[in-house]
């Protein structure tokens, strides 16, 4: 086995410790990544706090799952990386690879359920995968993607569970120039899905309930920002969009968005995977579709990163050293970051202070 640093939390504490954990031995199709920079992502507080589920061991959890590094070791099958070379690895690291899902690059959706980057039990050897806040991450080299040459490792490590979490409804919707698209909630989801809308030819509105942000709409490509408070704005919006990202992650009525939307409209949750959806009356009147979306597969995440890379896309970040964890936790849960926090594993390699 393998041992590298990590920060781990344990009985629900987002008072993260430094450990030493395990990894396994490459297998013959693995790659060893070092681990530069690893993003933080609201899914990681949903899981440490028990709010969606995880497994973990006894030791407790590490979370991350949106990191970019440098390949130290490949296993003796592996052709498409070599030591060196600059890799972005997301939410998932092993899927059964056999299932429909699995054969059109649609891993997130495998049949026999994917493997997570953390909080999953691996089908080999029944070990509980931990996530990338550490210092090394082992993984199966079909799960790694290069990064792209331009991109900001740091400021690109979001990409891979935020970016692909706006790139796949966009996609799947035909977004394209002339649609009307506006994303709920201006967050770590949210300024990335402005930015991907915008630069497949939308016209882009942010939907907030607040005006704090109004100044960063246009800056980030967004036509403009509506008042979700403003009853005259909300009602002037109604039948206006041809989707709707909610990128919202606290608890909130689906009803308001649905009646923004367009003939043939489709609002896709991807911020709150537990809300209650509304009566399919709401959806009847005008066609209107309702569905929800997490992560991508490994066809859509290469293409995501092609195209930022192509239009100079990354997120917006706030780089802290990985000891900040807990910081960074804790003014995420209220909302004081603009717009993503990023660690720096690299003072994993000092000693403990």
């Amino acid at each position: 086995m393998r041992t590298t640093f990590a920060w781990q939390s344990t009985d629900n504490r987002v008072e993260l410790e430094r450990v030493e954990i395990e990894r396994r031995d490459l297998r013959a199709d693995d790659i060893a990544v070092r681990v530069e920079f690893c993003g933080v992502c609201h899914s990681d507080l949903h899981a440490i706090h028990g709010v969606t589920p995880h497994m973990s061991d006894d030791s407790g959890l590490v979370p991350g799952h949106e990191f970019t590094g440098t390949v130290t070791a490949a296993g003796a099958a592996v052709t498409g990386f070599a030591v060196g070379d600059p890799v972005a690895v997301g939410t998932l690291v092993d899927s059964c690879g056999e299932c429909a899902m699995c054969e059109v690059g649609q891993e997130n959706f495998c049949h026999l359920g994917p493997l997570g980057t953390y909080g999953s039990k691996d089908r080999v050897d029944g070990t509980i995968t931990k996530g990338a806040y550490s210092r090394e991450y082992v993984l199966r080299e079909k799960f790694a993607h290069p990064l792209p040459k331009g991109l900001d490792p740091a400021a690109a490590a979001p990409l891979m569970c935020a970016g692909i979490t706006m790139w796949e409804p966009l996609r799947a919707a035909g977004i394209g120039p002339g649609s009307r698209v506006a994303i709920a909630g201006l967050g770590g989801l949210g300024h990335l899905g402005v930015k991907l809308a915008a630069a497949l030819g939308a016209e882009v509105t942010v939907l907030s309930r607040t005006a704090d942000k109004a100044a960063d709409a246009p800056a980030l490509g967004a036509a403009g920002l509506l008042l979700t408070t403003d009853e005259g704005q909300v009602r002037q919006a109604r039948g206006r969009f041809d989707l709707i990202l909610d990128t919202i992650s606290a608890d909130h009525e689906l009803s308001p968005l649905l009646r923004m939307l367009a003939l043939d409209g489709t609002l896709s949750v991807v911020g709150n995977p537990l809300l209650t959806g509304p009566r399919l009356i709401e959806l009847a009147a005008g066609r209107k579709k309702l569905t929800a979306s997490g992560t991508g597969g490994t066809t859509g995440t290469a293409e995501m990163l092609a195209f930022c890379a192509e239009h100079g896309i990354t997120a917006d970040v706030e780089v802290l050293p990985s000891s900040s964890v807990t910081e960074a936790l804790n003014r995420l849960q209220d909302g004081k970051v603009r717009y993503r926090f990023v660690l720096d594993m690299s003072d994993l390699d000092r000693p403990r202070e």
